[in-house]
Formats: C-alpha cells, sequence, structure tokens
C-alpha cells in the first residue's frame, strides 16, 4: 500500500532508544540518573568519536563522577546486556521496505562506539533491512554535528529533501532538518509508525480497507464514546462511497427518521435525513414527490421580514426549528428532480447566509462552517449547473479530519487547490488506515455532538483522490 504520491525514498533512522530499547537500571553503586549523565559528558562524547579507548573513557568518567573504574564498566555493561530489539517496530520497517519494491531505502546512523556497536551487532535482530549503517565511532562525528549529517548524506547520495529522519533527541533532528531532511522526534514506536504511514503508505487504499474491515458497523459516537446508530452517518458513507455493503441503514417506506433506535415522539421524522435519503436512495416517482409535496407544507413564515420563507426540519408543525444546512439538502432533492424553483424563498435565504458567513460558527445542528460548505455543494452538483453563477464566486477554518475534507472538496469544485489544509489532513490518518472521528452535526436541544469515523474516512479518501486527480 505504498502511496505513489510521496515525496519520500529514504529513511535514516537512530538505533538507541529507538529501535533498540534499554535499562539504566542497574546493581552497582551508580544510580540510573547518574548513568544516563555519564552518556551526556564530553568524555562519553569523545569515546563515541573513537578518540580514547573504553578503559580510557571509564578512568575518566570514574574521575569525573567520583565512582571508581570497575564500578564504571559494571554499570555500563549491565546496560549493554538489557538491549533489545523493538521487533514490532523493525517488521513495520521491514514492511515499509518490502511494499516500495525497491524503492525505499534505510538507514541507521548512531552514536556508538566502534566497540559498542559490535557488541550491538550479536543481539538478534533484522539487520537485512539496512542498505547501510553509520556509527560516530567509525566516522570521527556524532550528531547532531553537522559534518556527521553530510557526511551520511554524501555516502549515500539521497536527496535530504526526500529523506525522512527518526531520532528520540530534539537536538540531533533539528541538526536533520536544518539541512533539509523531514525530521521526526520519536516518542513511542506508536506514534512513529502512524507518522511513517502517513508518509509512505497509500491513503487511499489504507482508508478503503478500514472501511471494509469495519462494514455494517461504522456507528456514530459522543465525544464521551457513548455509540449512536442513526441513519444520516450511514447515508453520508454511502454517499461517498457509493458502496451499499459498508453501511447499516434502517430503511422506511417514505419520510425518515435520523436516530435508528428511537421513539418519534421523542425526535420525530425529519427533512433533513428525508431528503439525503431520497436523494440516494431513489425510491420510485410517485413516492419520491408525494414526499415532496409534503414537505412544502413545512414551510415556515418569518413574521419580521415578509418576504422571506424557508423549510423547518421536522415533520411537526409543534417543532419550528430551522436550520440552513436542512434547508441545502431538501433543496438539492428539489433540485436533483427539478423542482427547485418551488423553493425560492429558501435558496435566497440560504444564500444570504452565504454571503453574510452568517454560518462561520456552525449552525443549530451542524457543528462546522465546512458542513454548510459541503452541503451546499451538494447542491450545485445536483442543480445542473443553474446555481454555479450565484454561488460558486462566494465560495472560499481548519478543523478535524470531516471539515478539512469537506473543506478540501469544496475547493476542489470550484477549482481552488489547499495543499495545507490536505497535508493536515493526511496526518489525521490512524494507524488501522481510518481518519480520526470529526464531528459533523448535534442534537439541537442539548448540543451534544455527534461524530463517525467512516463517515471522516470515506469523505477524507474522496478528498485525497479529488487532490490526486489535479496533481495528474
Amino acid at each position: 500500500m505504498r502511496n505513489p504520491f510521496s515525496p519520500f525514498n529514504a529513511i535514516i533512522f537512530d538505533l538507541g532508544d529507538v529501535l533498540f530499547s534499554w535499562s539504566s537500571h542497574t546493581d552497582t553503586v551508580i544510580p540510573s540518573a547518574t548513568l544516563r549523565r555519564f552518556l551526556g559528558s564530553l568524555v562519553w562524547f569523545d569515546y563515541e568519536r573513537g578518540r580514547i579507548s573504553k578503559e580510557t573513557c571509564y578512568e575518566r568518567l570514574g574521575v569525573e563522577f567520583s565512582f571508581q573504574p570497575l564500578e564504571v564498566r559494571h554499570a555500563f555493561e549491565q546496560a549493554h546486556n538489557s538491549l533489545q530489539c523493538n521487533y514490532d517496530l523493525v517488521d513495520f520497517i521491514r514492511g515499509l521496505k518490502e511494499q516500495s519494491h525497491g524503492s525505499l531505502q534505510i538507514f541507521a546512523m548512531s552514536n556508538v562506539s566502534e566497540s559498542d556497536y559490535a557488541a550491538l551487532r550479536t543481539k538478534p535482530a533484522e539487520w537485512s533491512i539496512f542498505d547501510k549503517i553509520f556509527t560516530s565511532g567509525s566516522a570521527g562525528e556524532r550528531k547532531p554535528d553537522l559534518a556527521f549529517y553530510r557526511q551520511v548524506l554524501a555516502e549515500t547520495g539521497v536527496d535530504p529533501h526526500r529523506t525522512v529522519f527518526v531520532d528520540d533527541k530534539l537536538d540531533n533532528v533539528l541538526s536533520a532538518r536544518s539541512l533539509g531532511l523531514r525530521g521526526i522526534v520519536f516518542e513511542s514506536a506508536v506514534t512513529v509508525k502512524r507518522t511513517l504511514l502517513n508518509l509512505f503508505g497509500d491513503p487511499i487504499l489504507r482508508g478503503r480497507q478500514f472501511l471494509r474491515d469495519r462494514a455494517g458497523t461504522l456507528f456514530s459516537i459522543m465525544p464521551d464514546g457513548t455509540k449512536v446508530k442513526e441513519n444520516f452517518a450511514q447515508l453520508l458513507i454511502f454517499d461517498a462511497t457509493q458502496d451499499r455493503s459498508l453501511v447499516n441503514l434502517v430503511t422506511y417506506p417514505r419520510t425518515w427518521n435520523f436516530f435508528q433506535e428511537n421513539d418519534a415522539a421523542v425526535f420525530p421524522f425529519d427533512l433533513d435525513t428525508t431528503s439525503l435519503a431520497l436523494s440516494i436512495m431513489q425510491p420510485d416517482a410517485a413516492t419520491l414527490h408525494s414526499v415532496m409535496d409534503e414537505m412544502l407544507e413545512y414551510i415556515n413564515e418569518d413574521g419580521i421580514i415578509q418576504l422571506s420563507t424557508w423549510l423547518q426540519t421536522y415533520f411537526d408543525h409543534g417543532r419550528p426549528r430551522i436550520d440552513p444546512v436542512v434547508c441545502l439538502n431538501i433543496l438539492t432533492l428539489f433540485y436533483a428532480h427539478g423542482r427547485g424553483q418551488e423553493l425560492c424563498e429558501t435558496l435566497d435565504w440560504v444564500y444570504a447566509v452565504l454571503v453574510q458567513r452568517a454560518y462561520l460558527d456552525g449552525t443549530r445542528y451542524y457543528v462546522a462552517a465546512e458542513c454548510f460548505l459541503y452541503f451546499l455543494m451538494r447542491l450545485l452538483q445536483r442543480a445542473n449547473a443553474s446555481l454555479d453563477s450565484m454561488f460558486k464566486p462566494l465560495i472560499g477554518k481548519p478543523g478535524d479530519a470531516v471539515a478539512l475534507a469537506m473543506r478540501i472538496l469544496v475547493c476542489d469544485y470550484v477549482g481552488v487547490r489547499c495543499e495545507n489544509d490536505l497535508a493536515t489532513l493526511l496526518s489525521l490518518q490512524c494507524e488501522d488506515g481510518g481518519w480520526e472521528v470529526g464531528w459533523v452535526y448535534r442534537i439541537g436541544s442539548t448540543g451534544s455532538r455527534i461524530g463517525n469515523r467512516g463517515v471522516a474516512t470515506a469523505l477524507a479518501i474522496n478528498a485525497v483522490e479529488a487532490n490526486n486527480k489535479m496533481k495528474q
């Protein structure tokens, strides 16, 4: 699942505390904190460069820190014996290399003396993944000195702007970045794997696999983790993927309810979910037009601005809720079936919402500004270009994966590239291939947000595909 659009073709890894872990706890008189202080001393730096012998290093450290050289030796021997390969991360790197079919080079660059490196090579590990290993002992230089990096770049011939550098020390990463490498500070195997997957893996293939693996179970959640079984997210996933097998829908013969498990007296059937469902599921013409006729009964007249009317949210005259995104979805249904002229004043109102940027803080039922723009795009796509000249010139705050994906898709529709938003969106893809949950809508009475990783992933895939098409 290698990303053909990835600019990177090489990775340089640190060894200690990245691909190998060790313990500074010993049964000697030297505390762990002091042993780590040894590693930051000028004496140890000289040893790593090969300027002094191991024996001389232990003697000088003993003098500097008031320990016997033999105690220093025993502490380091125990530390060396504790070295263990991070097999999970190494297996991951091997997989990346195999997927590249020879186009990805893997190097190691470590501050380690020649004798310690020889001891390290006796440890069981998959050393064959490396195209070459560079040590401070053989180079006579050490990180973060720029001379060491320049030596590695010269010997490997890699382009620094196409190379990723992974190290647990910020100073070392900073030096790499100053020479043009993409630097990653190693915090954990989990975070570095996710970052590397986002740099090298194919986001589209990974996202599609995520959706397939969770087909039928892509339910929504609230911020506290509560699962919400609702139809709207399932319809959005279906709309974005055109794959009915991915979703779990509770279908209705005419009008639809947002919730799958709900007493209609609590949350009545709504025009929003119904509009989305009828524009996607394509019922028979008689049913379709009878529902649209019923929707026209829920036009709400504003008592202050007499010329302005719009559609409310519920099939319930006792709940006069309004929302411009709901209006957009109803307009989309009407325009898709040649009846858009019946809602001229509703169209004028959402036009005013766009002109005045009234949507910037979201709406009653939708969390992000991008939701308004995304559903406006759906309207324009289904209105056969009749509304383009009215709305397009007026289109176009970073947010979560859903907001970013929606923004990228809208901008793609009007011919604008969003490179920064795309980079942020790609960074939000998780190790499992899906994108982090994005908050799409909220319960109007409580403000509780509802999000869905399936929606985020499906929209993100479409956004990445749209960007790739623009590149070709």
